[in-house]
């Protein structure tokens, strides 16, 4: 029965998906006489954790019952007190703990606190899934850096436009409300000057029957192109527009971005180009976890030229539209042999009505 409880745990925490940003999905189940007697999971960043609604939804005492968690307890004092204390303090006999936190603030410290007041932990189970669950967590908390998501669409025949420069619309609709799945999932959202240029995109989250989060809009503009009645700088939310330029930018358009509301991040050159892994960074310190790239094939292929892709969501239509200038979805200069390819691993295949959803990562090591 511990993996069925962890599996609620988990079901648990994904109900907290886009809102706990960069705080980590977490579930958990309170079980006694074989029986969940309480269950919660972290709802909003800053508010309560995991353990803390289990503990204010449980019917009865929790003294003796064992408590299933997805994520070790925290130890320390941030914007809540730590939970390992709390489950100390109620009188918890078991802990089940899918995975240990990789926070330096944490790792291992909540389980021995727990150990420490004689409380059994185990741990490990269902690992895979809790590590999958909180790949962004991970990723972020570890490397401080946030996780990429390069988001595609194509037709069977690998193009994201006709030959005209036509694309809309390559998937159907259940694919594009996925996609707003995702930026209601991801803190910020990014795209090239290109795009921009080309489509007048609004990037916000548009979900039907729930509060969807915007997320920051990201433009990677070298030379301050961007027109100030774009609908990017225009669009009113609650979330802004940041433009990184360089100093190829005029000063004066500069100011014009300000002035508009928009952020202006100053990056350096690459390449005649923004320095991606400079944004990235800056993102992370930022607090920024996550981002998904929705640019066109040349930001596709410099963000994968220099590494900051972690994961590809790919939308493949039943569609064939043919022409050697239709673009695809990485351009760039390609490369040179098959050996020099961008491997990837861990590939899933999904069906959305008549589209197919492709899910896989970046192979990070060196064959």
């Amino acid at each position: 029965m511990d993996s069925t409880y962890m599996y609620r745990a988990l079901a648990l925490a994904k109900l907290g998906t886009g809102y706990t940003n960069p705080n980590p999905l977490v579930g958990a189940v309170i079980v006694k006489n074989d029986s969940i007697i309480g269950e919660g999971y972290h709802r909003l960043y800053g508010g309560p954790h995991a353990e803390i609604n289990a503990f204010s939804n449980a019917t009865e005492s929790v003294g003796g019952a064992t408590m299933y968690v997805t994520l070790e307890p925290c130890s320390h004092y941030g914007k809540t007190p730590p939970c390992a204390e709390a489950i100390v303090k109620k009188g918890i006999k078991k802990v089940i703990i899918a995975m240990k936190d990789p926070n330096p603030l944490v790792a291992g410290k909540g389980i021995q606190i727990l150990k420490d007041a004689g409380i059994e932990v185990i741990t490990g189970i269902l690992e895979h899934q809790a590590k999958k669950l909180n790949e962004v967590f991970i990723k972020h908390i570890t490397t401080g850096l946030p996780f990429c998501v390069l988001k595609t669409a194509m037709t069977l025949d690998g193009k994201i436009a006709a030959a005209t420069g036509e694309s809309k619309w390559i998937t159907d609709e259940t694919s594009r409300k996925y996609v707003h799945l995702l930026r209601h999932q991801h803190s910020a959202i990014m795209v090239g000057i290109g795009t921009v240029l080309a489509d007048d995109p609004l990037l916000t989250t548009r979900l039907e029957g729930m509060q969807g989060r915007n997320p920051v809009r990201i433009v990677l503009d070298t030379h301050g192109k961007i027109p100030l009645e774009s609908n990017i700088l225009k669009c009113d939310t609650h979330k802004k527009t940041i433009v990184a330029v360089t100093e190829l930018a005029d000063s004066k358009k500069i100011k014009s971005i300000e002035a508009a509301g928009a952020g202006v991040l100053m990056a350096p050159v690459k390449n005649n180009q923004v320095n991606l892994n400079y944004v990235m960074e800056w993102l992370g310190k930022n607090k920024f976890d996550s981002v998904l790239l929705e640019g066109g094939s040349t930001l596709n292929y410099t963000a994968l030229q220099e590494g900051i892709v972690d994961k590809i969501i790919t939308f493949i239509a039943p569609k064939i539209l043919g022409g050697t200038t239709a673009k695809t979805p990485v351009g760039g200069t390609g490369a040179a042999h098959i050996c020099d390819a961008f491997l990837l691993e861990n590939m899933e295949f999904f069906k959305l009505d008549n589209d197919l959803m492709v899910e896989a990562y970046i192979r990070k090591e060196v064959l």
